[in-house]
């Protein structure tokens, strides 16, 4: 008695066809409902100022600066080419003040970089007193 068959078996084999295609789906799964950390964000609050508003002093010079990247220097508007320019601009306004303080008023949508380049022209043209206006707190 033969017991064993005529024909030859094949020998059996893992398909990875369906293996992998499952393993795809699970990835997608992960991304999709992971939560990501934010650590670049810091949340942070503006200063404000309670104290009274100061009366406006004559050795002054006013910087406004608005979002859309005008300058004004003492309410005369002026072209921000470079700091060196500005700071000559600066020079010219406080020409006939004794030691002058620079007051910048910016808008809240100006770039951090506008600013320093002020306080740079501020620097370059002598001046060594800045201040920043700030909006007055409601009571």
């Amino acid at each position: 008695m033969n017991f064993r068959s005529s024909h030859n078996r094949e020998d059996p084999e893992i398909n990875l066809i369906p293996l992998i295609d499952v393993l795809l789906v699970i990835i997608i799964f992960l991304m999709l409902t992971t939560t990501y950390s934010r650590f670049a964000e810091l949340q942070i609050n503006l200063p404000s100022a309670d104290a009274e508003k100061q009366l406006d002093r004559p050795n002054e010079i006013s910087v406004v600066m608005a979002a859309n990247g005008q300058y004004l220097v003492n309410r005369r508007p002026v072209a921000f080419r470079d700091v060196s320019s500005f700071a000559q601009e600066l020079r010219r306004a406080g020409a006939e003040l004794k030691e002058p303080v620079i007051v910048i008023n910016a808008d809240s949508g100006v770039t951090h970089q506008s600013v320093v380049r002020v306080m740079d022209a501020a620097r370059q043209a002598g001046y060594g007193q800045i201040a920043f206006a700030v909006e007055q707190a409601a009571k």
